[in-house]
């Protein structure tokens, strides 16, 4: 391949002037340039509000679930579902890398992509048949491109693939907030996570532990997952509110707070609607996270303006240097951590 560029757009075949990730469609010739690197693919994580929808609206029909995402990586040459916008992750064997490369990978090694497959050039050549459908993460040969400015990490040797996947695919969340919990006074901050016995939810819980935050509230959406998260420890206090419903939530977050609401409220709910809920429940001053690909931004921005709610509201991008070093640290650091994600993991494999 002649062409080059560090991003990407070499790769881009319409529309022109726009970057791999709005692309409607990307080359996936197997030739790499010189700053890129091709993996042998061997498992798709597709990220949760992609699935959920694509669950919901194939009815739980898993051939025809399959049949889509098939489709939509033929037609695009990534997985980029046109209906949320999101895509997931992959892992694969490293099989060549060019030699203007910066990424510091070699043949040979076991890595995941730690960019979104929304923006990766992807083919598959075994129709998905090992996939049954009816789970996030996908069995699947074919091939990806990396570009220069790409991310990717080396699976760890001592967790099972399926698990380090699982955890890789979420680790932007718990960097961020973090971040954002330490840059506030933490032994004054208290920290409510929505649609906290999940995957990303769990890791945030973690994070904030981590960074001395005040209080830990992590909201679940029933019973079964209030005793799942308290089996964790993860939180000091777990409250149940269906975070789709405004005045509901932020009556539960204010009253599990002592009348206020939330310093910090990180939204990890794979479902759309949640935005306004979040801001009722954060006090003023605070910051709502969004870390799902469910959330309308156009809603938040007007729904915040709407209430005349004085937050500060951050996309979580899913990037924060040496986010999943941190993440394997959390996990390391709480084997209920690996609990939970491995039932995860069984729950939708």
């Amino acid at each position: 391949m002649s062409t080059d560029s560090p991003v990407g757009s070499h790769r881009v075949v319409s529309p022109t002037g726009v970057l791999p990730q709005a692309a409607d469609k990307l080359d996936t010739n197997p030739q790499i340039a010189d700053s890129e690197a091709r993996v042998s693919v061997e498992r798709l994580n597709l990220d949760a509000a992609s699935y959920r929808q694509l669950h919901a609206a194939h009815g739980g029909d898993g051939a025809a679930i399959r049949a889509e995402v098939l489709g939509i990586i033929e037609r695009r040459g990534k997985m980029h579902n046109p209906a949320t916008g999101s895509g997931g992750m992959l892992i694969g064997t490293v099989d060549e890398v060019g030699p203007r490369s910066p990424l510091g990978l070699k043949p040979g090694q076991k890595i995941a992509t730690l960019v979104s497959l929304t923006l990766t050039p992807l083919a598959i050549t075994d129709g998905l048949a090992r996939w049954n459908g009816l789970g996030e993460q996908v069995p699947a040969s074919g091939h990806a491109i990396l570009f220069a400015r790409s991310i990717a990490a080396v699976l760890p040797e001592h967790l099972p693939e399926a698990l380090a996947l699982a955890v890789f695919d979420v680790c932007g969340a718990p960097a961020l907030v973090r971040r954002v919990v330490a840059r506030r006074a933490p032994s004054q901050t208290t920290v409510a996570v929505l649609g906290a016995a999940g995957k990303s939810g769990s890791l945030s819980l973690a994070a904030a532990r981590d960074a001395r935050a005040a209080t830990t509230l992590g909201i679940v959406r029933d019973e079964a997952e209030a005793a799942r998260l308290e089996q964790t420890g993860l939180a000091a206090r777990i409250a149940v509110a269906d975070a789709t419903d405004p005045i509901a939530l932020s009556g539960a977050v204010t009253d599990a707070l002592g009348g206020r609401g939330a310093d910090v409220t990180v939204v990890c709910v794979d479902v759309p609607g949640c935005e306004h809920g979040a801001i009722l429940s954060t006090t003023t001053g605070g910051t709502v996270v969004f870390f799902s690909m469910a959330t309308s931004f156009p809603s938040a921005a007007l729904g915040a303006e709407g209430l005349a709610a004085d937050v500060e509201m951050l996309i979580g991008n899913g990037y924060v240097p040496g986010h999943a070093d941190y993440a394997l640290q959390l996990v390391a650091a709480h084997p209920e951590l690996e609990n939970l994600f491995a039932e995860r993991t069984e729950a939708r494999a």
